[in-house]
């Protein structure tokens, strides 16, 4: 440096000297500000064993907040839950030595509008390990989800795990060949707040391996033969004395599951349903009917107890079957087709009542936007509509073999291989010249090629994975979360400060004029400052709120909006600089809002890791403008969920009952227009 200096006369090295040691000096100042301050903010560290309650805590509050809205939404305890009896299974091969079991084997009995009984005899099992059974509509989830909010009561126990229900269909025992390494990758998408930064790191791993966790594996019946033999040999290999579990799946899937792997689950109770009885049905319609009925329904009692409707009475000894009756008539309609003709075949009613479901919900819950109100949509739907728009969604989740709605994979669903593909090359290399032009109004042509080429190579080799991204968060509240903001803007700042001081100097050799020594520079403070807001954003807080697919819609939303702020209004602020050095305000002005506005184009289309958002948005407008879905996908999907029609997992959608999506998705397309057909290569399906 000595010699290049000497070499270019003592007036220029003298200048140019200068630049370089103010630009070395005020980075040196931020850098020693920005310590101060991380030193002042950061807490005092709290115990292992402090952060992992307050994780289990958070945990706790979200999972029952969570699944108490769920149970609002499907009517479980209105007025009563349906009076599901369930007892030990009678085939002895499906289940283990007694003694193994536990003591009180012969006390494992219940019903479902009397939980607490079956939630004790649950505690009182030697491992807390329970297999529910059953088959079509029995009821299997509904009381999963009835233990699940039980084992949270307030008189539970604080010690006890957190029930958590996750579809068994996620769990890939190729890739995750133990339970727990599942759960924990599971739990840090289903629960982003335990990824906050006062949990530290890994704070799912680590509820999980401490036994803070009651696994709740929903539909084992719904993934392909080889999966289901796959996870009890997993379960039974990997899972020690004190690791509890509950699983649903029908019996017949499980009895056969369980003599091709050779062996019965471990330690765990196996229970069955009973049929409900007539009178048991009477009473639970009764019950839901206002207490002057609109309608006569004595055809039906009668008919209940006669048989002399052979499908109305298979059908209400289900409580698929008395949901669907009380949803479809009750309070309103008249029940004489419950016994007419369609009456006589079982599948011929289901098909009836499948039918007429969709309108029902739609004219029984008015619109409210009370945000209280669960059960009511936001937006009064078109019955014909909302049974079109359903019924393709259900057409491409069957064709994909699965029954889980992910928004974040509408694209990569419905759309060719070559759609998707194209469609992310085009935001690249949109991105590539949005950027190309931020740099180039900064620090000048060269610069402005080389970053947007650089920028839109980079788009071109990662586009095709757009539409296979998960969902991101972007979370701005300061609360607790100041510290780490500091440290990261701390370390990117510091990297985009040495950046811009390289480039700088770079300039100075090369003898460039000012304004392009200070865009150089600028360019790195603004890159320093997006990329540190972005990480800082993404690193979710602690919060007590379930994620749903709507909240992490608007989080993933919310992340593309961010990047295009910041990188706006940071690259709009150095052109502006870089030019105003130049021209004079006037033209730094004119070069900042360019500047912003192709900065925030690059950040929002190109930067950080999750475009879920994008690739859903542009999917969406093709599917509209195509007839398939309305334009306001989510608000829909939101309004089905309220209304009963679908129910949530996490962030993932699924239909009310397979049954329901089954039935839509036989129903003939309303046009000739094909959907994405490419299936995926091993069944995901899970409902009950």
């Amino acid at each position: 440096m000595g010699l290049y200096f000497s070499s270019v006369g003592l007036d220029q090295a003298d200048q140019r000297a200068s630049v370089v040691g103010a630009l070395a000096g005020v980075a040196s100042l931020l850098l020693a500000v920005y310590g101060m301050l991380a030193s002042r903010a950061t807490p005092t560290p709290a115990s292992a064993e402090d952060t992992l309650a307050a994780a289990k805590k958070a945990l706790t509050s979200a999972v029952s907040q969570q699944w108490r809205t769920e149970a609002t939404i499907r009517s479980l305890d209105d007025p009563e839950p349906i009076p599901v009896s369930w007892h030990l299974i009678d085939d002895v091969g499906l289940m283990d030595h007694p003694r193994l079991v536990g003591e009180h084997l012969l006390t494992f009995t219940g019903s479902s509008d009397q939980v607490q009984k079956l939630a004790r005899a649950f505690r009182a099992l030697a491992r807390r390990r329970l297999v529910i059974t059953g088959g079509l509509g029995t009821g299997k989830t509904t009381l999963a989800i009835q233990l699940l909010l039980e084992l949270l009561s307030s008189g539970a126990d604080t010690a006890d795990p957190v029930p958590v229900l996750l579809p068994v269909n996620g769990w890939d025992t190729t890739a995750h060949p133990r339970l727990h390494d599942w759960l924990a990758a599971r739990l840090t998408v289903d629960y982003p707040a335990l990824n906050a930064a006062e949990f530290g790191t890994n704070a799912a791993k680590a509820l999980v391996t401490h036994g803070h966790i009651l696994p709740i594996l929903d539909g084992l019946d719904e993934i392909p033969e080889q999966a289901r033999v796959s996870v009890i040999s997993a379960l039974n290999r990997h899972l020690a004395k004190e690791d509890q579990f509950i699983l649903t799946t029908r019996t017949t899937e499980f009895a056969t599951a369980v003599e091709h792997a050779g062996d019965v689950l471990t330690a765990a109770a196996v229970i069955a349903p009973a049929v409900i009885t007539p009178a048991d049905a009477e009473t639970y319609l009764r019950t839901t009917l206002p207490p002057v009925p609109r309608h006569d329904w004595t055809p039906v009692w009668a008919a209940l107890h006669s048989a002399s409707c052979p499908g109305l009475s298979r059908l209400a000894e289900t409580a698929l079957g008395l949901w669907l009756i009380r949803t479809v008539y009750i309070p309103a309609a008249d029940p004489a087709p419950l016994t007419g003709p369609q009456a006589q075949q079982e599948t011929t009613l289901r098909a009836h009542l499948l039918d007429h479901l969709i309108a029902a919900v739609i004219d029984s819950r008015p619109p409210s936007s009370d945000p209280a109100e669960h059960f009511r949509p936001r937006t009064a739907w078109n019955p014909d509509d909302a049974r079109a728009y359903l019924a393709y969604l259900a057409r491409v989740l069957q064709q994909h073999n699965t029954y889980d709605l992910a928004w974040w994979q509408l694209a990569q669903h419905t759309l060719s291989h070559t759609a998707r593909r194209h469609a992310a090359r085009r935001s690249g290399l949109v991105s590539g010249l949005a950027a190309g032009i931020a740099a180039g109004l900064m620090s000048g042509l060269t610069v402005g090629l080389t970053v947007g080429s650089t920028v839109a190579l980079a788009g071109w080799v990662v586009s095709g994975t757009r539409s296979t991204e998960t969902p991101g968060y972007a979370d701005l509240r300061l609360s607790g979360r100041t510290a780490d903001l500091v440290k990261r803007l701390r370390s990117f700042l510091a990297v985009g400060l040495l950046g811009g001081l390289w480039v700088g100097f770079s300039f100075v050799i090369a003898g460039a004029p000012s304004f392009v020594i200070a865009g150089g520079f600028a360019f790195g403070l603004a890159s320093g400052l997006t990329v540190g807001v972005i990480s800082w954003a993404e690193k979710p807080a602690s919060s007590t709120a379930a994620i749903t697919p709507l909240s992490s819609w608007k989080a993933d939303r919310g992340l593309a909006r961010l990047r295009a702020i910041t990188s706006g209004l940071a690259f709009g602020i150095a052109a502006g600089i870089a030019a105003g050095l130049m021209a004079g305000i006037a033209a730094g002005l004119i070069a900042g809002l360019i500047g912003g506005l192709m900065g925030g184009l690059a950040g929002g289309l190109d930067a950080g890791n999750h475009h879920g958002w994008l690739a859903y948005t542009f999917a969406v407008r093709r599917l509209a403008k195509e007839e398939h879905l309305p334009r306001k996908l989510m608000a829909f999907l939101d309004d089905a969920h309220r209304l009963g029609l679908l129910r949530t997992v996490g962030p993932i959608y699924q239909f009310r009952h397979a049954e329901l999506q089954d039935h839509l998705a036989a129903l003939p397309p309303p046009s000739s227009k094909p959907i994405n057909t490419t299936r995926a290569p091993r069944s995901t399906k899970n409902a009950n």
